[in-house]
């Protein structure tokens, strides 16, 4: 099904160092961005990260420290990748949960502050596992037909997005209200609109206002505002705590946090100065 878009929408995936926000790295981006207008543009980055690719990562991906060595560092591509992504929707599998939030701080890292606020982030994977609850390998068997190995190098970032791609293309072709009727199912229960803003709502799974979960929204006195989620000041509003404790702000910006997290409160905290 040929998408509903509105504006560009990015298709990405990451292969990385290792799974921790704040220490790995990216090694490899890849992405399908589709315009309004049906076009598709396609890019693919080995990226050197800058340390030691460990060995479970290299037999994981195939992408060994020789592949990245003479390849440019993510600073060095940050403009350019910027380009990419600004003014964009950004989908992907299981995205807003680890890819998303690591491309996030690599370009901090690079001094860049992208503002992921003004994308609507569909994640292909929360859309799949809210309707069928599996993996990648078998959501492409699902919605495309085919083994997923019959078509794709595992574990390769060009690879996963052409597939993540597909997927999406396919769960929007078969949560269609005719398909579902054809099936016998109730179609005001299993149709997915063809819309960009009900993708990126639907694939929404927590209430985080930074990615890593840090500071969330919640209801305070009938009114939604973001509260901390950790420490001695869980539960209670940023904008309390920036008033009353406000040595905890220099705390979380010298401390072991991820870049976004001290954006976000960063923001907020000059959101409530200029209040006053």
């Amino acid at each position: 099904m040929k998408l509903n878009l509105q504006k560009p929408l990015v298709i990405f995936d990451l292969e990385t160092t290792g799974l921790d926000l704040v220490k790995d790295r990216i090694i490899q981006l890849s992405y399908i961005k589709v315009y309004p207008n049906g076009h598709e543009v396609r890019g693919n980055e080995l990226i050197n990260p800058e340390k030691t690719i460990p060995n479970e990562v290299v037999q994981l991906t195939g992408i060994t420290n020789a592949d990245v060595k003479d390849k440019p560092t993510f600073k060095q591509l940050a403009t350019k990748l910027c380009e990419v992504f600004t003014g964009s929707d950004i989908a992907g599998f299981n995205s807003n949960h680890f890819d998303v939030p690591l491309l996030a701080e690599e370009f901090l890292r690079a001094g860049i502050d992208f503002d992921f606020s003004k994308c609507r982030l569909i994640d292909v994977q929360t859309i799949f596992h809210k309707m069928e609850r599996r993996n990648l390998a078998a959501a492409y068997k699902f919605y495309c037909g085919r083994k997923m190995e019959d078509d794709f190098e595992a574990h390769r970032a060009d690879q996963d997005t052409e597939a993540t791609y597909r997927v999406l293309q396919g769960e929007l072709d078969y949560y269609t209200a005719e398909h579902q009727q054809a099936l016998g199912e109730d179609p005001a229960e299993r149709v997915l609109k063809n819309d960009m803003q009900f993708l990126a709502d639907f694939s929404k799974t927590n209430d985080n206002v930074d990615f890593a979960g840090r500071i969330v929204w919640a209801e305070v006195k009938g009114k939604r505002t973001e509260v901390f989620n950790f420490g001695k000041h869980k539960g209670v509003p940023v904008a309390d705590v920036l008033r009353i404790d406000p040595g905890y702000y220099s705390w979380i910006l010298g401390g072991d946090f991820t870049y976004n997290t001290k954006q976000v409160l960063t923001r907020i905290r000059l959101r409530e100065a200029q209040k006053n």
